[in-house]
């Protein structure tokens, strides 16, 4: 039967005593991680969420009645245990922060009685992720967990200092919002009181923290829940945190600056990280001729290499139709790879092909320097080492080609460089290289719709020397806008804010509004803007994510409380679920079930 913890007030957590403790009584509390009778002794290792600390139960000190007890107890009892602490009496345990003590207790009290559970309740535990989250409020008394959500709030209290001492204001935007279909797909939210009506919840902050700019709060921030339908993908959360910001009369470099501060104090008082600065900086259009990729890891090189002047003139017909269409021929140099197996490099062509590659040529450079080449009939041996020469191929190097249109190109070999990285051990977890990734263009254009899309979102400002290519030539104008990267991972962007009334009109002219639109859809924000509004950026981190990298998580679902699996369900809630058809009926709502078609 379960114990009251009347008379009982808990004096320390478990790692809080120590050598300096001993002689002291105390009172601890906490869970069985284990029990050992050893016969007319037993040793039973409290856990609490800073670690663990030993008991000791022998009939003398604590008298029958609660040694009779401690006889009893289980894996994830709850208990309070009041007794005096020791110098251990066995060998010192060097793994353990409390192992040169024990408690030896002369009071027990079981607060609460526990079923064997699913799984063992331990770090680094094997079992299936599936379980783990179906039992999630177990799985999160595991030290591994624990110590990742504690690093977690350790992280969100020096944001906090942080910022405050900037002189940024911490203010709440509403979660009900309109819904702004420009980018992912929202959630909706029908609404009671206005049936046929719906509300969205917040993609980000983004019209309210400009908002806040109009209103004068100077330097706005928000740790905030942002929500997206998203399609599914492995490491994706339907609900995720943002650490969110704005700041009003500022420029790129004025923003960099605030979080390269930020970043330095956070990294070392969490993870006592020195972070150099200032941040290395990279053109987007650098970092995708360089690496492929607008988040490149730069932990290691095999940087991509333009060799479309090398080959234009060969006899190879997939590098020069691919010229001939005005894309490029690119390489990247596998150093000391020139041996692998027909078999790995056959993958490697699958791997490229799902990245729209329609194949990857190759050739490796035997030690002797002779070339073992897939296109090699096609070109002659001057032509094959002029190509070599141009990679900084050395004998026993394996060089990687593709050839199409610049964004397949860059997606392809960018996918592969890191592929290779992975594969060849290239990528040092001791390393935490950051970088500013700078000047995204500021329109994307897309085929099928037959229209421009803001990269990043509608209300990013052309750099100063582009604006007169807004209406000539869109596709070339570049934006104010910054990416922080860390090891090959987006942290976070943002951008400087567009606020002049003629440049956002352009803006969206050549996304295809009309001003009718415009104004249907972001009406509040436009007439804010005709009442005095300062230059103005911000930047937004995935919170999640920036402690999934500090703690080497291998997914954010490790650093956020109760997650969602890859199909954005609650196996722990059952969430999504049916409702009361009263509910659907105080709404206006009727479910249609959509009949499943087969393809005869």
């Amino acid at each position: 039967m379960a114990e009251s913890m009347k008379g009982l007030k808990r004096t320390h957590r478990c790692t809080e005593l120590g050598n300096a403790n001993i002689g002291e009584t105390v009172t601890v509390m906490g869970w069985v991680q284990k029990s050992r009778n050893k016969g007319g002794i037993i040793f039973v290792d409290l856990r609490d969420r800073s670690g663990l600390l030993q008991l000791i139960f022998e009939e003398a000190d604590c008298g029958n009645e609660h040694f009779a007890k401690a006889e009893k107890l289980r894996s994830e009892f709850v208990i309070a245990a009041v007794g005096k602490v020791e110098a251990r009496s066995g060998a010192v345990n060097e793994n353990l922060a409390t192992g040169g003590i024990e408690i030896r207790v002369k009071e027990l009290r079981i607060l609460s009685e526990a079923q064997t559970p699913p799984f063992p309740i331990e770090a680094d535990s094997k079992t299936k992720e599936e379980l783990r989250l179906k039992y999630r409020f177990l799985d999160l008394r595991r030290p591994d967990i624990q110590s990742k959500l504690m690093l977690r709030s350790k992280v969100a209290t020096k944001l906090r200092s942080v910022l405050a001492e900037e002189g940024f204001l911490e203010i709440e935007t509403p979660i009900l919002v309109k819904s702004t279909p420009e980018g992912a797909r929202d959630y909706l939210v029908p609404s009671r009181v206005h049936q046929g009506k719906f509300y969205a919840l917040p993609q980000s902050p983004q019209l309210f923290k400009q908002l806040l700019m109009c209103s004068g709060y100077d330097r706005y921030f928000q740790i905030a829940k942002c929500f997206r339908d998203e399609d599914l993908r492995a490491d994706r959360q339907p609900e995720f945190t943002q650490i969110d910001m704005e700041l009003s009369f500022v420029d790129v470099d004025d923003v960099l600056a605030v979080n390269e501060k930020l970043l330095k104090e956070v990294f070392k008082d969490a993870i006592d990280l020195d972070i150099q600065l200032p941040l290395p900086r990279m053109t987007w259009q650098e970092a995708m001729d360089r690496f492929g990729s607008d988040k490149p890891d730069t932990r290691f090189g095999m940087e991509l290499k333009d060799v479309s002047d090398v080959v234009k003139g060969c006899g190879f017909g997939v590098f020069t139709s691919a010229l001939e269409n005005g894309g490029s021929v690119r390489g990247i140099n596998a150093e000391g790879q020139g041996a692998m197996p027909r078999k790995k490099i056959d993958a490697l062509v699958d791997f490229a092909k799902g990245f729209g590659a329609k194949g990857l040529a190759y050739m490796a450079i035997n030690e002797d320097g002779t070339y073992k080449c897939s296109f090699a009939k096609f070109m002659t041996e001057d032509q094959l080492k002029e190509l070599a020469d141009a990679m900084n191929g050395k004998p026993g190097d394996l060089l990687l080609f593709a050839a199409d249109k610049n964004k397949v190109v860059w997606d392809v070999l960018g996918n592969l460089r890191l592929e290779l990285g992975r594969n060849l051990g290239l990528m040092d977890k001791s390393k935490f290289n950051f970088l500013w990734v700078t000047e995204f263009p500021l329109l994307e254009w897309d085929d099928d719709t037959q229209r421009f899309y803001a990269m990043h979102h509608p209300f990013t400002m052309p750099m100063d020397e582009d604006l007169d290519k807004l209406e000539s030539d869109p596709g070339a104008v570049r934006a104010k806008a910054y990416d922080i990267v860390l090891n090959g991972t987006e942290l976070g962007g943002g951008s400087v804010r567009i606020f002049q009334a003629d440049v956002q009109e352009k803006m969206f002219e050549v996304l295809g509004f009309t001003k009718e639109q415009a104004q249907e859809r972001f009406g509040f924000l436009l007439d804010a803007f005709k009442y005095g509004v300062p230059p103005h950026a911000g930047l937004a981190y995935g919170f999640d994510r920036l402690v999934m990298l500090m703690t080497g998580a291998d997914s954010i679902r490790e650093v956020i409380a109760f997650p969602k699996v890859k199909d954005a369900s609650d196996l722990m809630i059952n969430a999504p679920d049916v409702v009361d058809e009263i509910q659907l009926d105080e709404l206006g709502i009727e479910i249609s079930k959509v009949e499943e078609t087969t393809e005869e």
